[in-house]
Formats: structure tokens, C-alpha cells, sequence
């Protein structure tokens, strides 16, 4: 796997890239947390199998695809040939490149020629000639920049980055007030152009918020992190984790622990 940072040019609609193969035969199964990213995935080996809030089966295998945000966890299963280029968008960098389809990727797959058509047919078949990971990732940095021609309304673009920069606990009636719509208005608008209304968006913000403080670890306990992030009490925190990650925190901790060398969390929770 290699992984980068987006140029200059297309941050704040990137968050990162990353080029994946696949070296050893066998089924690999992972779980993914509810994130506020928006991926597109170019296949060019064998398909994963994905599904929403389950396991996978055989008819959830998924070529090329762009997803929506999806406030749960997504079970993500491979057969040890799979190999890719995955772009992950943030929502603004979404609609930027997507325009109003970013309502109907929500907690959607949708292959990548349905929505932004052949074009994405032939920057795949290109990616297919080059196995050189820099310059599939050089090639779909230039595709998604010379297709940035929308830009989200200052209204919603202010409404996210309050919203993340609060970590979700930003009341959406006071938000919306303050650009000035009723609370109805405001909520279809974000929804168009985000994907999620603003309170699903701003629960998945606060998750997010929990998820990192606890990698980032300093030995707070979950009740510590629950109130930080923004919950009534440490027993909510489990809620959304069961929801949104498909699993209790301490099951979560044990995972990234095995995979993240930052999580120093005492397991109390």
C-alpha cells in the first residue's frame, strides 16, 4: 500500500490517496468505521466484496465504484488479488466533483461511469497500462482536477466546516439560524449537497472526534473521552460505537491497537 497527500491544488478536496495490490491468496476480511470521507475506487484486479451494516456475500462483489457517506460500518471482504487506486474525497471535494449526485451516493455504491461517465472508463483502462504506483496516482490527480467545475454553496461550505471544526456538537437550529434558513430548508439544502442531513453528519462527526481522541491516548478512559467528544455519558459513547463501528469500544481499541501503535487507551469501557 502507498498512501499520500494530495498537491497543493486539490487539498481541501482530497484527503488522501492511496495505491493497493494484493500479494497472497486468501480471503481478507476488514471492517471499516462510519467515515466522513467520500472514496473512489478504481479496480484493477480483482473486485472486492463490500456491504452496508453486514457481511458480504457473492452478489456484493463491486467493481469501480464511488460510495456516499454511510453513518455505520461498511464489512469489506477480498480474495488476496485485489488491487486498486482509492481516492478518498472530502464531502465539499465531493460535491465538487460529483454535483447533486452526492445525494444519491449516499450509503450508495454507484460505478464510477454512472456518475462521471465514459471519461472514467478510459482513466481506468490508462491506470491498467501502468503498474509504475506514483503515476496511477499522478493520473487520477490530474482526472478529478480538470473536473472540478461546481462549487458548494458558501451557506453549506460555512455549515460543514463550523460543524467539524465544533466536532459535531454544534446545534443544527442555532446553525442554521445563523446562515439565516429555517431549520427545514437548511437540512434539505445540506442533504443535497453533502449526501446526509446535518444532525446524521454531525453524530458521524462526533464518533470521529471519539475515535481520535482515543488513538491519540494520553491514558483517558472511554468516560473521559464520552464527555469530551461531546456525549451524555459513557453508556452513549457505547451506543454509537455499536452503531458506527458495528462493535463495543473495547473490541474497537483491541483492533486498532493491533494495527495503530498510537492507541495507549485504558481499557475500562
Amino acid at each position: 500500500m502507498i498512501r499520500r497527500r494530495p498537491p497543493a491544488h486539490l487539498a481541501g478536496v482530497i484527503t488522501d490517496l492511496c495505491a493497493y495490490r494484493e500479494t497472497m491468496p486468501g480471503r481478507l476480511v476488514q471492517r471499516e468505521t462510519a467515515s466522513l470521507v467520500v472514496p473512489l475506487v478504481i479496480s484493477l484486479g480483482s473486485p472486492f466484496s463490500i456491504a452496508l451494516g453486514r457481511n458480504p456475500g457473492p452478489s456484493d462483489r463491486q467493481p469501480s465504484f464511488a460510495a456516499g457517506l454511510y453513518p455505520g460500518p461498511v464489512h469489506i471482504a477480498s480474495d488476496g488479488a485485489a488491487e486498486c487506486v482509492q481516492v478518498n474525497l472530502t464531502p465539499l471535494g465531493a460535491y465538487r466533483l460529483f454535483g447533486g449526485a452526492v445525494a444519491e451516493l449516499a450509503a450508495r455504491m454507484v460505478d464510477i461511469e454512472a456518475v462521471l461517465g465514459p471519461a472514467a472508463g478510459r482513466l481506468r483502462q490508462r491506470l491498467g497500462e501502468t503498474t509504475a504506483p506514483g503515476r496511477r496516482l499522478a493520473l487520477v490527480e490530474d482526472f478529478i482536477a480538470a473536473r472540478l467545475a461546481r462549487q458548494p454553496s458558501p451557506e453549506i461550505a460555512f455549515a460543514w466546516r463550523e460543524l467539524a471544526r465544533n466536532g459535531g456538537t454544534r446545534r443544527i437550529a442555532g446553525l442554521a439560524g445563523e446562515i439565516g434558513w429555517s431549520r427545514k430548508h437548511f437540512s434539505g439544502r445540506f442533504a443535497a449537497e453533502i449526501g446526509l442531513a446535518p444532525k446524521v453528519v454531525a453524530r458521524m462527526m462526533r464518533f470521529d472526534r471519539a475515535c481520535r481522541l482515543a488513538l491519540a491516548g494520553g491514558g483517558a478512559g472511554w468516560a473521559d473521552i464520552a464527555a469530551e467528544a461531546g456525549y451524555a455519558d459513557q453508556a452513549h459513547l457505547a451506543r454509537e460505537f455499536a452503531e458506527l463501528a458495528g462493535e463495543p469500544p473495547r473490541a474497537w481499541a483491541r483492533r486498532a491497537a493491533a494495527s495503530d501503535p498510537r492507541l495507549a487507551l485504558r481499557q475500562d469501557g
